[in-house]
């Protein structure tokens, strides 16, 4: 049986954040599509900044890659997408934001398998956020999954992100439109230089008085605004801010070298926020140590959105996991 539900509430009870904040409750919800649950493989998918589990259907913000006879085939697999609690897609509020950080959702993840009783997963998938969260996941569950693919992310979060983040985080605190403000400056850090003059070229809307860029900028900022709440922009921004599967442990490579998944390293030549030479020094470093460990690179032009636009790189990097008949065995 096809699945393509509407999301459906998990509560996890009596959790506490590794700041100490203590929740009675916390409502974690889910989405499932393609064939039933433990019927066949199952690969969890985690959303970026202002994604949600929606991840395929009409309004799928991921279908370019999932679905049926795509890359990750709907056809063969349970796709599994939580929403990270306080993403307001679910009417969740976390007004707190500091309370949180990248490893706590992926401590609620957890839970969350566990209540849906799956102990092994195919693959773990996420770009940006998402993808810190699946490394953060991994290295708190060494053995959950068979495939770990982090997309345009990191297993921390550099002084440059934290650098940005933190000026989001001023905007998002102090300014008359926060949405739209933060939203502006954060495109500048998914695109590129390169990315804008190939767009745009200087171009002017000669309706509007003002150059295209100018105009495409207000664009993003307005349609963010009108389907995303101010609390969870922060709440998402401070995740994006404290990936670090090294925090508190002995180092990056005590904690890394114990994850048994295959490990896909997914990097974009032009990013800007989650560098390639950043996705590189990992490679190396985890390599020494690790065998099933592999590095790929998006070649583009867009920065890091490119995860969401080279979607036939992507698919030409990923179709080996996915495609092989070996692994529709359950």
């Amino acid at each position: 049986m096809k699945l393509e539900n509407k999301p459906t509430i998990i509560t996890i009870k009596n959790f506490t954040t590794e700041s100490g904040a203590f929740f009675v409750t916390v409502n974690l919800s889910y989405q499932l599509f393609g064939l039933g649950l433990h019927t066949v493989p199952i690969i969890l998918v985690n959303h970026a900044l202002t994604g949600n589990s929606q991840v395929v259907g009409t309004k799928g913000w991921w279908n370019v890659l999932i679905g049926e006879n795509r890359t990750i085939d709907t056809n063969k697999y349970t796709i599994l997408a939580f929403n990270v609690p306080g993403n307001g897609f679910d009417d969740t509020i976390i007004e707190n934001y500091l309370d949180f950080t990248a490893r706590d959702v992926a401590r609620l993840f957890i839970e969350g398998l566990k209540e849906l009783q799956i102990n092994q997963l195919f693959a773990i998938i996420g770009g940006s956020v998402g993808g810190g969260i699946a490394w953060e996941i991994a290295a708190l569950e060494p053995k959950i999954t068979k495939h770990l693919i982090p997309i345009a992310t990191d297993w921390k979060s550099t002084d440059w992100l934290i650098a940005n983040c933190f000026l989001q985080e001023q905007i998002l605190n102090n300014s008359a439109k926060p949405i739209e403000d933060a939203r502006i400056h954060a495109m500048l850090c998914y695109r590129t230089p390169e990315s804008f003059k190939a767009k745009f070229d200087r171009t002017v809307n000669e309706e509007l008085a003002i150059f295209n860029i100018e105009s495409w900028l207000n664009h993003h900022g307005e349609k963010l605004q009108k389907r995303f709440q101010l609390s969870a922009y922060k709440l998402m921004n401070q995740l994006l801010k404290t990936i670090d599967i090294s925090r508190n442990r002995e180092s990056f490579l005590a904690v890394a070298s114990k994850i048994e998944a295959d490990i896909h390293i997914i990097g974009i030549n032009s990013d800007l926020f989650f560098t390639v030479n950043e996705n590189k020094e990992t490679y190396e470093t985890l390599k020494k140590y690790k065998e099933n460990v592999t590095f790929q690179e998006i070649d583009s032009i867009h920065g890091h959105d490119a995860f969401l636009i080279e979607y036939k790189q992507l698919d030409n990097l990923l179709k080996g996991i996915f495609k092989l008949e070996k692994n529709i065995s359950k």
